[in-house]
Order: structure tokens, then C-alpha cells, then sequence
């Protein structure tokens, strides 16, 4: 697969939640919320400012953010399924 997003975009892979929780109960996968948390797969090259200056973007590949719960463009890619977002779309970096 190769993505290579525009400007102050970034690609993102969910992270699959827990589908039990703490007490042993089971989750059907019909009654789960998706996960709103991820690992980033590709990052654009940043957005340029008025002056033509171009902005990085603050996050690199690998790193486990947060977002909202309808944050993004889902896309299908080799049958996976992706999140396209601009980078104002991701709440934090979880540092580990």
C-alpha cells in the first residue's frame, strides 16, 4: 500500500478496542463504539501560511493519537480500512 497524503493530512489505522470488559463480559462486535484512538501510517508534508512558508506536521509515522468519534474520511485500502484527516483533527499523542 502506498498513501501519500496532500498537505496537512495524515492516514490512520484504528486500533482495534477491547472487546471484553474488566468484569468478563463480552462484546458483541454489532454493540461496540468504534475506537477513537490510533496508530498514524503517513504524513503530509505540512501546510504552507500566508508567507509561502511551508508548516510541518507535529506528528510522525507511528505514533498513537486521539481523535473524535466521526473525526476523518474512512477509506478502503487493499481491505483495510483507513482514516484521511487534516492534523487539527487529532486531539493528543498518547506517549508511552
Amino acid at each position: 500500500m502506498k498513501l501519500r497524503p496532500l498537505h496537512d493530512r495524515v492516514i490512520v489505522k484504528r486500533i482495534d478496542s477491547e472487546t471484553k470488559t474488566a468484569s468478563g463480559i463480552v462484546i458483541p462486535d454489532a454493540a461496540a463504539e468504534k475506537p477513537d484512538q490510533g496508530e498514524i501510517l503517513a504524513v503530509g508534508p505540512g501546510k504552507k501560511n500566508d508567507k509561502g512558508d511551508l508548516h510541518p506536521v507535529g506528528v510522525k509515522v507511528g505514533d498513537r493519537v486521539l481523535f473524535g468519534k466521526y473525526s476523518g474520511q474512512t477509506v478502503k485500502v487493499d481491505g483495510d480500512e483507513l482514516l484521511v484527516m487534516k492534523e487539527e483533527d487529532l486531539f493528543a499523542v498518547v506517549e508511552k
